[in-house]
């Protein structure tokens, strides 16, 4: 709301400001070397290497002032991230902890006539956020004034309730007025204006006086008396407040005394109904309506953290453009403008406020100050925004582990609640949380006080829970969680891929995590299917900074959209499920078309019409009917061996009217650049943006979409650079810079506005290209005293340390034939590099690997000196030469593959000893998917298992595993072993993991098996807990001096024997047990003992190592069943062959022998 709006009394603080950087805990010096900045500002955007940089920031401000009679001052803050102090004068003003709350402070009585120095401090101490968080000022900053006799902060509350055709606006003022000062006299004015300024309606009334406990301590002012006035006022048939038709109205009120207005302030509101149903979902003005929303950080890629309204605007556009109605602000609340363009847009608001409670889930988080200072930061969340139509729901928190660790977490829900309820007893929005704890009784009883239930990618409780708990209304806080690289493709789309060598996420839709959903139809059907459930808020819309999950790389890969704001195949996946084909027909291809050829490639087509079909070269390769509201395939999904050409998309409707179409065609090398504004026209503001889309074409004006060109860009004139971004979470080129590469084959230039008009040109080079030039209009605005446009942008050096390379685009890998027989063991690969003129074309490595990219051992591959490569077969089954490129830089950006299969050679083995890898496996449950770390994720409700077949042991086996596990609870999980597969093999091992989680730390655990395996098995793991297993290895375990089975001796001759599972029995004359080498060269043994049995009292043993015989007498004395017998050793030294001899006379049962030192 505009507090504090007395005859333009309030304005932008924003310009004159200097900046600082000290050290973490640095006091305030003179001889800080202060620079200039523009507000708002995040200082830890500008580098890409540190993004979390541990430090703290100094900000100064010098202003003049004329004190004003009876006239009080203010300071207001936006947002500042986080522990910020303020100084006025070099005295304190105050302090304020949460990032992401506004706060405001009277300093009436710290300035002074004339000139005046604020400056602030802010403590950025990392890790205190799971997410980039950004540090400083980087929301707007207010002075502002007013009259001794005024309105609280925020302290108008507007509620509205239909009534038939009418509706009746409840207005609650709160207003101060010095302390002993009578009301008498003092009156409030409240009126009503519809969308086009016209009065609707007015109330005036006396102000009522109210004790000061009548006001939340949290925002209540000492040495001030209240008044409290509620005043009602009726609306005949008002334009509604709407997805489509977001009517705003305004509310101006007025303080009068002694027959004057004394104070005006104005805030838009507007007429709406918003309920959440137990059973029917969420109702809009009566009207039923899905919440198709996405969860979104507050990051705005390439400008930091810094709040920016044409930012959001973009962002809101390109949302609803995909079919978002509503937005989670995860996990704090949103800046002001944020809610202003929610409002004007139609956006629904889930304002969500905290990511922790009292128990920390990073060392230096807001858990530190929540129970000192929640009280505060709660009231200015809800104070300021309760008013937005926009806003439906409040939440408490998201993914609070208090609420599953005991019953204090019941005790702070039941706070929050009533925290919230005090600032909006009306309910203009519900008191929920997002909660991934729902499956456990502590998180139901949350749940049961707040009665709106959000679940944490937690559709498989659904039904359970909508039955248990009728009273309950449920959607899906948080869902989806699946992961892709726009433009990046890993096949084939059968096989789930998590992590790569490129370090991105396949866009094909076979990239998923262990937690969220198999890929994005199955997040859109479980949540149409489930008619009770109000809708979902899928994670994310964009991509933002950090939790670059499943690597460590820069920003995040959950996003329908990229930081950069380009959309990737999941976008429209939602898009054809989301929007309506009636409005706004479309139909897409994906991937792009330009692949190694012969490579079978799986092409998809989604649409919001009701049939597509797909077309090569003009051949029909077949249609598809798409039920958009029960089907359980949403996609046309085809295999199709590349060739060089055109696939072309049309999209139908009922009747067979073509109603849409795209193409995607083969395309050559990048001849030119083209750049698209998203506007020609800004205002001249020092705050509007324009976002160009730059991208790269070929020679016959097809879009390259796997360019990778580096482009540099210049702006002159009316206008600035303020950022380059490409939406590569794996490029560390700077954001503020003025180079980056190609991504996929785009680029976004983000161009500022100053505070002159005229024209801005802006200037795209690429090495080898023709110059783009684009030249685009800043027109004439009333500024807005006290915004500035300091920031330029210059060169910064690129990862690879230039700015004129070609990097390496593709590289195609050609063989005349893919598959392996007995008589064609190796194939030869020749290597194709594009461009020709690619700097880095000698930067390429080869490997070969399975379906997940993880080395194999059915085969390999050597670079031959004519930089050929020859793949050789070492076993039967299906492989793929992989050529990576790093292009001049640290990290793999190109990887080509091309498949084989190899028949007819017999099998390979894995051996048990080396780590192998959790993704190796050969078979495995329908629930399993790819992990993190080339691992396995093992499904979260249900059992589970993953097998990994033709595992070596050799001769001495082992009965030792350790085992890596990421589980991200604090429960134990279990893990069960089986030698085969479950219901087939047998259980060889139960065991429970149960260690402190780490986000993606895997911890080794080490295990005994009930047997020894030797030779070669089939190793099962199985669970029926999800969590994630990197692999396992077994403890190589020295023959020498373990315990050695009479079973595995390499041969067995002579009379008479029976050959058991471990043991032989039935020895009789002559039989002679061959154990094969021994390697006694650093160690000597000192004795044998031998386990055995007899129905005789004495055994003649002959132990021979090597030429020595040693006679081992075994004397049962007595015993029936298996027992030990020692005999001495000496001289044994260096390698023996061991072998036992059984004398004649003999009847024994032989189980196990071993050397000791």
């Amino acid at each position: 709301m505009n507090f504090c709006d007395t005859y333009n009394n309030r304005r932008l603080f924003c310009s004159g400001w200097e900046f600082f950087k000290a050290p973490f805990g640095s006091e305030y010096s003179d001889g800080f070397d202060f620079r200039a900045v523009d507000l708002p500002h995040d200082w830890l955007i500008y580098n890409t290497n540190n993004l979390y940089e541990t430090s703290t920031g100094w900000y100064r401000k010098s202003f003049s002032y004329e004190k004003k009679p009876g006239v009080r001052t203010y300071i207001r803050f936006d947002g500042v991230y986080m522990d910020s102090h303020v100084y006025v004068n070099g005295k304190t003003a105050a302090e304020w902890k949460y990032g992401y709350s506004a706060f405001q402070f009277d300093i009436t009585d710290l300035v002074v006539n004339g000139e005046n120095t604020i400056t602030v401090r802010v403590d950025h101490r990392a890790p205190n956020s799971r997410w980039y968080s950004g540090a400083g000022i980087y929301r707007s900053v207010w002075l502002c004034e007013s009259p001794e006799t005024r309105f609280g902060n925020d302290g108008v509350y507007i509620s509205t309730e239909k009534n038939g055709e009418d509706w009746t606006v409840t207005v609650t003022s709160e207003v101060l007025r010095p302390a002993g000062t009578p009301i008498a006299g003092t009156r409030l004015r409240q009126t009503v204006l519809d969308p086009d300024g016209n009065a609707a309606a007015s109330a005036e009334s006396d102000a009522c006086a109210a004790d000061s406990s009548c006001i939340p301590e949290a925002v209540r002012v000492e040495e001030a008396s209240y008044s409290v006035t509620t005043q009602n006022l009726r609306v005949d048939s008002p334009a509604l407040w709407d997805i489509e038709s977001p009517k705003l109205y305004t509310l101006v009120s007025e303080i009068i005394s002694g027959g004057d207005v004394v104070q005006r302030i104005s805030q838009r509101f507007g007429f709406r109904t918003a309920e959440f149903t137990t059973d029917l979902g969420f109702f809009l003005n009566g009207r039923h309506v899905k919440l198709h929303g996405s969860c979104e950080h507050h990051d705005n890629g390439c400008l930091g953290a810094v709040s920016n309204r044409a930012a959001i605007l973009r962002r809101f556009r390109k949302l609803r453009e995909m079919g978002v109605n509503a937005i989670r602000t995860s996990h704090n609340m949103p800046a002001q403008e944020f809610m202003e363009l929610a409002d004007e847009f139609g956006m629904l608001i889930l304002s969500e406020g905290f990511d922790m409670w009292e128990r920390s889930k990073t060392d230096y988080d807001y858990a530190r100050f929540f129970d000192e200072w929640v009280e505060k930061d709660v009231a200015s969340w809800v104070r300021r925004d309760r008013n937005h139509p926009s806003i439906i729901g409040w939440s408490i928190g998201n993914e609070i582990f208090d609420t599953h660790a005991d019953e204090r977490g019941q005790e702070v829900t039941s706070l929050l609640r009533r925290l919230v309820k005090l600032h909006d007893p009306q309910g203009n929005g519900y008191v929920t949380f997002g909660s991934n704890y729902m499956q456990w009784e502590n998180g139901q009883k949350c749940a049961d006080i707040l009665k709106l239930a959000g679940y944490n990618y937690g559709e498989r409780l659904y039904n359970e829970h909508h039955a248990a708990h009728p009273d309950w209304a449920i959607y899906g806080s948080e869902t989806a969680s699946v992961v892709q690289s726009r433009g990046i493709y890993h096949f084939p789309l059968s096989q789930t891929v998590l992590a790569d060598d490129d370090e991105q996420c396949s866009s094909i839709g076979n990239s998923c995590t262990g937690w969220g959903a198999k890929n994005t139809e199955e997040c859109i059907i479980k949540d149409r299917d489930a008619e009770f459930c109000a809708g979902q808020f899928i994670w994310t819309g964009f991509d933002y900074i950090g939790e670059p999950t499943p690597y460590s790389t820069k920003n995040s890969y959950f996003g329908q959209y990229d930081t950069a704001g380009f959309p990737k195949d999941s976008a429209y996946v939602f898009r054809a499920e989301w929007t309506d084909y009636k409005k706004a027909p479309f139909v897409h291809i994906f991937p792009h078309w330009d692949f190694n050829e012969g490579q079978p490639v799986d092409v998809r087509v989604c649409s919001n019409a009701p049939r597509v079909e797909l077309f090569l070269n003009g051949e029909s390769q077949g249609a598809f009917d798409i039920d958009h509201k029960h089907g359980q395939k949403l996609t046309s999904d085809y295999i199709i061996p590349y060739h060089k050409g055109e696939l072309r998309a049309v999209a139908y409707d009922e009747n067979g009217n073509i109603i849409a179409e795209d193409t995607a065609r083969s395309f050559g090398d990048a001849v030119k650049l083209e750049a698209v504004p998203d506007k020609t026209a800004l205002h001249a503001d020092s705050s509007d943006l324009i976002y160009i889309e730059i991208a790269a074409y070929d020679e016959n004006g097809t879009f390259c979409a796997n360019a990778s060109n580096r482009v540099n860009v210049t702006v002159s004139g009316a206008g600035r650079l303020l950022g380059l971004d490409n939406g590569d979470s794996t490029d560390y080129d700077q954001y503020k810079g003025t180079s980056r590469r190609l991504f996929s084959g785009r680029l976004l230039a983000v161009i500022g506005a100053t505070e002159t008009a005229g024209d801005i040109r802006v200037k795209v080079q690429s090495p080898g290209l023709p110059e783009c030039s684009v030249t685009l209009t800043a027109e004439e605005s009333e500024n807005e005293y006290g915004v500035s446009c300091k920031e330029v942008l210059k060169f910064v050096p690129t990862e690879c340390g230039r700015n004129d390379e070609i990097p390496v685009r593709k590289v195609e890998l050609l063989a005349d034939a893919l598959e392996f027989t007995p008589d064609r063991r190796e194939i030869t690969v020749r290597t194709l590099i594009f461009p020709a003129n690619a700097d880095m074309a000698g930067d390429i490595e080869y490997r070969v690997t399975n379906i997940t990219g993880i080395v194999t051992n059915i085969a390999d591959c050597v670079v031959n000196a004519d930089s050929t490569v020859t793949v050789r077969a070492k076993g039967d089954g299906e492989f793929y030469l992989r050529a990576l490129c790093k292009n001049g830089t640290d990290r793999v950006h190109i990887l080509s593959v091309l498949p084989f299969r190899a028949a007819g050679l017999g099998a390979a083995f894995i051996d048990a000893y080396g780590f192998v890898a959790g993704g190796l496996y050969s078979r495995a449950s329908e629930n399993i998917c790819s992990g993190v770390n080339r691992g396995v994720g093992f499904a979260f409700g249900g059992t589970s298992w993953a097998a990994y077949d033709n595992v070596d042991f050799g001769r001495d086996g082992s009965d030792i595993v350790t085992v890596s596990i990421w589980a991200n609870t604090l429960d134990p999980v279990r893990l069960w072993v089986w030698d085969g597969i479950p219901g087939e093999g047998e259980l060889i091992g139960e065991f429970t993991y149960h260690e402190e989680p780490n986000w993606m730390v895997f911890v080794p655990e080490t295990y005994r098996l009930a047997k020894k395996l030797r030779g070669v098995h089939t190793i099962c793991m199985e669970t029926d807990c999800g969590y994630q297993m990197s692999g396992f290895r077994f403890e190589r375990v020295r023959r020498e001096f373990s315990e050695i089975n009479s079973a595995s001796a390499e041969q067995i001759y002579g009379d008479k024997f029976t050959k058991g599972e471990d043991e032989v029995t039935g020895i009789g004359n002559n039989v002679v047990l061959d154990f094969g080498e021994f390697d006694f060269t650093d160690e000597q043994p000192s004795k044998l003992v031998i386990c055995g049995r007899s129905p005789l009292p004495l055994n003649s043993i002959h132990l021979t190592a090597g030429t020595e015989r040693i006679l081992c007498e075994f004397r049962t004395e007595g015993e029936s069943g298996y027992v030990e017998r020692e005999f001495p050793l000496d001289g044994i030294a260096g390698k023996q062959n061991i072998s036992f001899t059984f004398l004649p006379g003999s009847d024994f049962d032989f189980r196990s022998f071993r050397f000791e030192k």
